[in-house]
C-alpha cells in the first residue's frame, strides 16, 4: 500500500472519510495488515475476494482454507476469521433481551447472521416458550450433514429437556442454496407428527443460504 498515495491508503481513508467509505477489498486489506513478499496488503485482500467469489464467500471459509492462499498464513488467517465472527455478532441480538419470533422472517433475522454463512453444515434447534420467544438455541449435528438421519427424538428430547412449549428447527447450505431436498421435507413432516404426539408444536423448519432462506411454514402447512 505504500505505492498508492497517502490519502488513498485505506487507513487514511477510513480515518479522513470513514468506514463506510472504503470497499470490501480495502476492509480486508487493513484486516491482513500488511502485505507479504508477493505483494501488498491490498493486493493479497484482492486475490483472497477473487477466489473466494467475495465478501459472502470468504465468510463461509475456515482458517485452513483461507491460509491455503499464498502470503495468508496461520496468523492472517485467524485474523480474518476474527473480523468475519465479530461482523456476524454484531448482527445478533444483545442477550438478556427474550426475542420473540413471530414469523418466518423473524426467525430468518435471527438465524442468518449465526448459521447462514458457515463452512459446514449445523443442524440445530430454537426453543421457545408459550409466547415463541427464544430461551436456547442448539446445534444438535455439525459436519457433513444428510437430514434423513436425524432423529426426531435428540430434537425433542432437547426440547422437553429445556421446557419449550414450541421449536423451530434449522439446518443451513454451504452451497449457499437454501432450496430443500426430499429429505428435509420428510424431516420436517415426521417432526410435526412428533410434535403432536410431545405436544410441543413444530413452529418452522428453515433452511439458511448465504443470503436466502427456505421456511417450510411460508410454503406449506405445518
Amino acid at each position: 500500500m505504500k505505492d498508492l498515495s497517502l490519502e488513498d491508503r485505506p487507513r487514511e481513508k477510513l480515518l479522513r472519510h470513514g468506514v463506510a467509505a472504503l470497499g470490501d477489498n480495502e476492509l480486508v486489506a487493513l484486516v491482513i495488515g500488511h502485505g507479504s513478499r508477493g505483494g501488498g496488503a491490498l493486493s493479497l485482500a484482492n486475490t483472497l475476494l477473487a477466489v473466494y467469489g467475495g465478501i459472502h464467500g470468504l465468510a463461509r471459509c475456515t482458517p485452513a482454507e483461507l491460509s491455503r492462499v499464498s502470503g495468508i498464513g496461520r496468523a492472517r488467517a485467524a485474523q480474518i476469521a476474527a473480523a468475519l465472527e465479530l461482523g456476524r455478532r454484531t448482527l445478533v441480538k444483545a442477550p438478556g433481551a427474550r426475542l420473540r419470533l413471530a414469523t418466518p422472517r423473524d426467525a430468518a433475522r435471527y438465524l442468518m447472521p449465526r448459521f447462514g454463512a458457515r463452512p459446514v453444515e449445523q443442524f440445530g434447534v430454537v426453543l421457545l416458550d408459550s409466547k415463541h420467544r427464544v430461551t436456547r438455541t442448539t446445534v444438535l449435528v455439525s459436519g457433513t450433514l444428510n437430514t434423513s438421519i436425524v432423529e426426531p427424538r435428540e430434537v425433542f428430547r432437547e426440547a422437553t429437556l429445556g421446557g419449550a412449549a414450541a421449536i423451530i428447527v434449522f439446518h443451513n447450505h454451504p452451497s449457499g442454496d437454501p432450496t430443500p431436498s426430499p429429505d428435509d421435507a420428510e424431516l420436517t413432516r415426521r417432526l410435526a407428527a412428533a410434535g403432536v404426539l410431545m405436544g410441543i408444536d413444530l413452529v418452522d423448519h428453515l433452511i439458511l443460504g448465504d443470503v436466502r432462506y427456505f421456511s417450510f411454514r411460508e410454503t406449506g402447512p405445518l
